[in-house]
């Protein structure tokens, strides 16, 4: 590997062990996250999947049923990493998917690292790394106490496969489909792709994810299947409607090429897949130490936000899933043999309904630019300050307003009173409950609800000026479908199941969090992770 690997002091290895002896190792972790996955997905679908996919690690696994994240904003990057390590994003520092970089003066994605170069694919896509991660995650700890463990990630994002894997992964790979399909990586972790992965980019083997997407079943069995094509959903250039079927290989010529592959459910497919490929190649959970596999499912994500919960897509995308997790456990108990392995798999944030067609139904619901609301303030706050103050917000994202401290200087006015003019022009649009500056976030003591949310999410040096909270059912975003982000049930609440080795069979009422599952983990492996804000879920253990 072509960095440095963290060195750890025999005091710290001793301050890491567990006081749990008896678990027996398996010999292969698996770590699946389902992007934009709400535990009810889970539930008013169960009949609709086999018993060997979701419903085996629910009748055979333990089934945490209230699980919740337990900070904001509910996103990719800050899920994957509160996942990964046990903590939320005021410890682990990934507060979004991107923030804006007050010494830099620009917005940053959470993995872009200029220092390290693409392996296949290109500079946007490839130049990337987990350096932005402030803490170590659960597959980190295991390679320390057992340096010749592997951890190999795979994502279609690769935010997901990066914050996932940590700092010592030997590999992260993520999809890349612009020009042509292939899996890549960074020189973060190597120069050259391995073989078995060159082999699996051959055009030949990926041609057939490019297969048209129609209904697995009768169209007629999906529910709201009479709205298949409606005015609330995102349409695919080339096409002119929003319903079924999808000629993927027809519009891949208008929607950045085999990019076409991840917003179809074959792209779940490809993932397993190369999942699989990777076990097999990489001999994981054959070496005699406990190894560490990451799966992100990321198609769910592209799907839902262009299509929302309740159309013929998303469900037809799950029931495809659920083929998938069956066709994963089956090759794992073939590979490995059954019980010789430790599976969870839970959501990165769940997801609000399309807000048009909540309205179209008597809810109340709406979706807002960030750049309107920006548009907004300034006008408003330029009439109570009595000055030109249009340079006054450096940017606005992650429901946080950052704001340029060298123009409030130049002006000649206090910071403090421009964040109390800023709430007060907040909260006095009707689509906002409340607002808070940075200090009241950072320094108060025992909040709850809400606001304790914003906190766990809240980081000093990257974490904005104002934090904004929108009312139930309003999302910041442009155009048709949906989003997420938010503090509410519908995004925070996710599935969390455990299945195999050293896992007993049944399911909790009780709330768990989702920084309680990497502590959960390296429990079973005899360790302990150091910076994890959660608990380890005795009550799963066999």
């Amino acid at each position: 590997m072509l960095r440095v690997i963290l060195l750890f002091s025999f005091s710290f290895l001793l301050s890491c062990s567990s006081d749990n002896k008896n678990l027996e190792k398996p010999k292969l972790v698996v770590a699946i996250v389902v992007d934009q996955m709400r535990y009810d997905f889970l539930e008013n679908l169960s009949h609709r999947f086999s018993e060997n996919g979701f419903n085996r690690l629910i009748n055979e696994g333990y089934n945490c049923k209230n699980n919740f994240f337990n900070y904001v904003p509910t996103v990719t990057g800050p899920g994957h990493s509160s996942v990964s390590t046990g903590s939320t994003p005021m410890t682990h520092g990934i507060v979004g998917n991107n923030w804006y970089d007050r010494e830099k003066s620009k917005s940053i994605y959470c993995t872009d690292d200029s220092n390290y170069n693409h392996v296949g694919g290109d500079d946007y896509s490839g130049n990337k790394s987990p350096n932005n991660l402030l803490v170590e995650t659960f597959a980190d700890i295991n390679k320390y106490y057992n340096p010749d463990a592997k951890t190999i990630s795979v994502g279609i994002k690769d935010r997901a496969s990066i914050l996932m894997g940590g700092k010592n992964a030997d590999a992260a790979y993520w999809y890349y489909g612009k020009e042509r399909a292939q899996w890549i990586t960074s020189t973060y972790y190597m120069q050259k792709l391995p073989s078995w992965v060159e082999n699996f980019n051959m055009e030949d083997n990926l041609e057939k994810y490019l297969e048209e997407w129609v209904p697995l079943y009768e169209i007629s069995t999906y529910d709201n299947f009479e709205i298949d094509n409606n005015n609330f959903e995102k349409l695919f250039k080339g096409k002119d409607d929003s319903a079924f079927p999808y000629d993927t290989k027809s519009l891949m010529k208008h929607n950045d090429c085999f990019d076409m592959i991840k917003e179809t459910p074959y792209g779940n497919e490809m993932t397993t897949d190369f999942a699989m490929e990777a076990v097999i190649n990489e001999k994981l959970g054959k070496r005699g130490v406990t190894d560490v596999i990451t799966i992100s499912y990321s198609s769910t994500d592209y799907i839902g936000h262009s299509f929302g919960v309740a159309s013929v897509e998303t469900q037809d995308t799950y029931i495809r899933l659920d083929k998938e997790i069956e066709k994963l456990l089956l090759f794992l108990d073939n590979e490995l043999g059954e019980n010789q392995y430790t599976l969870f798999l839970t959501g990165d944030h769940g997801v609000l309904e399309i807000p048009a067609l909540l309205n179209s139904n008597g809810f109340d619901a709406m979706s807002i630019s960030e750049k309107d609301l920006k548009r907004d303030v300034l006008k408003q706050l330029e009439t109570v300050l009595k000055t030109n103050v249009k340079s006054i917000i450096s940017n606005v994202d992650n429901n946080q307003i950052y704001l340029n401290d060298e123009v409030i200087g130049k002006l000649g006015l206090s910071k403090n009173e421009v964040i109390t003019e800023i709430i007060k022009v907040l909260e006095s649009f009707d689509f906002i409950s409340n607002a808070y500056s940075s200090d009241y976030i950072l320094n108060s003591k025992d909040l709850n609800g809400y606001e304790k949310l914003i906190q766990n999410g809240f980081h000093e040096k990257r974490s904005g000026d104002v934090a904004l909270i929108l009312k139930p059912n309003v999302i910041f975003y442009d155009g048709k479908g949906t989003t997420h982000g938010s503090g509410y049930n519908y995004d925070t609440h996710v599935p969390l199941i455990f299945f195999g080795s050293g896992i007993r069979n049944g399911e909790t009422e009780r709330i768990t969090e989702i920084p309680d599952i990497a502590p959960t983990i390296s429990k079973i492996l005899g360790q302990k992770i150091k910076n994890s804000t959660g608990e380890s879920l005795d009550f799963i253990f066999d």
